[in-house]
């Protein structure tokens, strides 16, 4: 594969002199721009199958808790490799990096293979341990078993994603993404009701657009294109490589695996006001996501300039790069997040004209409406402690929102409020996290602190 041999050390130069706050705003714009879209399939995707009927439309929750699995695996890989990456090429080392990008990806290729074989073979048991109702289990079943087919093309596209942010090529990422995002929405109507093959339409869509996602990210790579290259001698299982890529990646394992246990934890407390609940539930962690995923877009074009600057010593431009990002994000989430509060019951509605859906869905989106923006500064600096492989920091902080504070309140708020503990659990861990992160963010940014840690440091 070519590389081209200067390419790498324009990067490094762009990425540790051109001015901080508009590197941010170039390297997030395309991220935020696929984020977007991203969720928007995301949304389409649960308005064609809502479309099916209620216990259809909570189909979509089942799935969604299967898709943090799969990206825990991902993520794991593609975070702990794009970390150490950026590092690499911002201290000069690129063939460093290039093992660390072929062990990733072909670690995460074997990892999603195993997933999805364990997952089609214990189909049923899973939807159920996801929180699938005996009315969703056979639309489950019928949507996840096309997902666990491409299952290794999935953990391995998150891998190529995040190696491409990481080396700051956040155009190449984004044109995967979309590229899949698209070719899933024209398929949904064509398989869905042209051909007339319901929710399994919706599952055969989504694993022909991971496939094509997969081909195009690939192909980014083998047209030299980036600083990093997958090669199969390159690969190294020494527990130096492999425990680095764990250890920096594992913040990121576990947030996925709060994300995935989450839903099935907030399915189950649901399913107690039936299927209606978890459809509504569904439907609110489509739309909030939208105003989330704009957060995560600044803070992933905040992370290759802190790796880089970080990794040649700039430590002032470790910071300019953080302040930008805290401040865009929470303008740009509390923007989006006005118009979510005020026209919550008209958004459910949309996905879903059930008035037992939209009572429950309009108060949930409300209260998550307004806690949304304090969830951006939890996320840069979780995102800022995983970029510099401060990673004891950073497992802890991934594990708060969706994890150490919501799991004990979507298992105790519902028996104290009813439903209305079931719609107030995210939004109550938001703040919490949020509270709890804030001291972690202030005292790395002492003076006298953040310009003594060491890259690669816990």
């Amino acid at each position: 594969m070519k590389h081209g041999s200067d390419k790498p050390d324009e990067q490094r130069r762009r990425l540790t002199e051109a001015p901080v706050g508009r590197l941010v705003a170039r390297l997030a714009a395309p991220t935020v721009a696929s984020m977007l879209v991203s969720n928007l399939y995301n949304a389409g995707d649960a308005w064609f199958v809502s479309r099916l009927g209620t216990s259809a439309s909570g189909a979509v929750g089942i799935v969604f808790a299967l898709l943090a699995v799969l990206m825990a695996f991902g993520f794991l890989f593609g975070h702990g490799a794009g970390s150490n990456i950026s590092r690499l090429l911002g201290a000069g080392q690129a063939d460093r990096a290039r093992v660390f990008a072929s062990t990733s990806f072909f670690l995460s290729l074997a990892f999603g293979a195993l997933v999805g074989a364990l997952g089609l073979l214990f189909l049923g048991p899973l939807a159920r341990a996801l929180g699938s109702t005996d009315t969703i289990l056979p639309h489950a079943k019928d949507y996840m078993r096309w997902l666990l087919l491409s299952a290794p093309l999935f953990t391995a596209s998150c891998v190529m994603n995040n190696i491409l942010r990481y080396e700051g090529r956040a155009f190449y990422a984004m044109l995967g993404l979309l590229s899949g995002s698209f070719i899933n929405l024209g398929l949904d109507p064509i398989l869905m009701f042209g051909l007339g093959w319901g929710v399994t339409g919706a599952g055969v869509a989504t694993a022909v657009s991971q496939a094509a996602s997969f081909a195009i990210l690939l192909s980014m790579f083998r047209r030299g294109r980036t600083a990093s290259a997958f090669c199969l001698r390159r690969v190294s299982l020494r527990p130096a490589t492999v425990g680095s890529i764990l250890a920096v990646g594992s913040p990121s394992l576990l947030r996925n695996a709060c994300n995935a246990i989450g839903p099935m934890l907030l399915n189950h407390q649901a399913a107690a006001w039936g299927d209606a609940a978890i459809a509504a539930m569904s439907i609110v962690g489509r739309v909030s996501f939208l105003a989330t995923a704009v957060a995560i877009g600044v803070g992933q074009g905040m992370q290759p300039v802190v790796g880089f600057n970080w990794g040649a010593g700039l430590r002032g431009r470790v910071r300019a790069a953080v302040r930008f990002a805290v401040a865009a994000g929470c303008a740009v989430t509390a923007a989006l997040a006005l118009p979510m509060f005020v026209a919550a019951p008209a958004l459910v509605r949309w996905f879903r004209d059930d008035p037992a859906v939209v009572a429950v869905g309009a108060a949930a989106l409300r209260w998550q409406a307004a806690t949304l923006v304090l969830n951006h500064p939890t996320v840069c600096t979780n995102m800022l402690f995983q970029s510099l492989g401060l990673s004891g920091r950073a497992a802890l902080l991934s594990t708060m929102r969706s994890g150490i504070f919501f799991f004990p309140l979507i298992l105790l708020l519902p028996r104290l409020w009813g439903v209305v503990g079931v719609e107030t659990a995210q939004p109550l861990a938001d703040l919490l996290s949020f509270a709890a992160s804030m001291p972690f963010l202030l005292h790395w940014w002492r003076p006298s602190h953040a310009p003594d840690e060491r890259p690669g440091g816990r």
